[in-house]
């Protein structure tokens, strides 16, 4: 018999306040149904001061409450500071941390670290190279296909694979600020605009169609992706683990959703009902895992 599926929280990828964090992880200790979560700043090394605080009391609850964390690193480090702060990171041998860059990478190894799905692993060699490195985890990257994934689950089969799950997708990074610019500011008085909007800022094309989501040096879905699958498909894939991309709708709700799913209590179309339910910022799409465009709207016919 099967392990039961793992559920995780991943990074949060928006600035929000202080407060608003340490209430979200309080939550999460105390009534969310996972075992993993992820903390730390991905997408902007500006923010990463006005989180620490707030992170490392949330990670004392978290672990108090007997979850697991994970430290993610940034995706882009750009100065002299971020690498720093980087390095120090992950060469905490305390800390399991989650690689969001190759310097990440060759700085933890061979100490075991968790790839993240922004270091863009499209294949089992890469990933039995990173195998090599002391990765022990890999969440795999977003625009890969259930076969895909599973390609890379019987080439690695120590590797335990995570699959992005619910959220939107974290589809790109830049070294420039786009809502900065919008608001006419430079990124580096850029007056953390990005607090606006805390499941990112909608964008739409000239004709007026839904078409990304901006989080200031990040370009996201604007769908939120869901599995539309069963768990016994995922499992056949190689994958053991979920991760859910922290919102702003009840994230203990969608991860009780989830963990019905996962223990095989609800199905795919109930999961989705519940989730949309909730509000979600966008409409749930899940093209990737069938290899069709990511777009694609859960319900629709795969294009494969």
């Amino acid at each position: 018999m099967s392990a039961p599926m793992e559920l995780a929280i991943g990074p949060l990828l928006f600035n929000w306040g202080p407060e608003r964090v340490e209430t979200f992880y309080a939550r999460i200790a105390d009534e969310a149904p996972v075992r993993s979560v992820y903390l730390g700043e991905v997408v902007c090394g500006k923010r990463q001061p006005l989180l620490q605080h707030a992170l490392a009391r949330s990670a004392e609850r978290l672990e108090d409450a007997g979850k697991t964390v994970i430290w993610s690193t940034l995706a882009l480090p750009a100065t002299p500071r971020e690498r720093r702060l980087a390095v120090d990171l992950v060469a905490d041998p305390d800390h399991l941390i989650e690689a969001g860059d190759m310097s990440a990478v060759w700085s933890r190894a061979p100490a075991p670290f968790v790839a993240g799905p922004l270091l863009n692993v499209y294949s089992a060699p890469a990933a039995a190279e990173l195998m090599r490195l002391g990765c022990v985890r890999l969440c795999a990257n977003i625009e890969l296909s259930l076969s895909s994934i599973s390609e890379i689950a019987r080439a690695c089969p120590d590797l335990t694979l995570e699959l992005f799950a619910f959220g939107r997708l974290p589809l790109a990074l830049s070294s420039r600020c786009a809502q900065a610019r919008m608001e006419g500011l430079h990124r580096d008085a850029c007056r953390y605009v990005c607090d606006r909007h805390p499941d990112g800022m909608d964008v739409a094309t000239v004709e007026g169609q839904d078409f990304l989501a901006v989080n200031g040096l990040q370009t996201l879905s604007h769908g939120c992706q869901l599995v539309d699958v069963s768990v016994e498909t995922l499992t056949k894939a190689g994958i053991s683990a979920l991760r859910l991309s922290p919102h702003t709708l009840d994230m203990v709700t969608v991860a009780e959703a989830f963990r019905l799913y996962a223990d095989g209590h609800i199905a795919a179309d109930e999961l989705a009902r519940r989730v949309e339910a909730l509000g979600p910022p966008g409409p749930l799409v899940s093209g990737y895992l069938h290899g069709a465009a990511g777009a694609r709207a859960i319900g629709e016919r795969s294009a494969v």
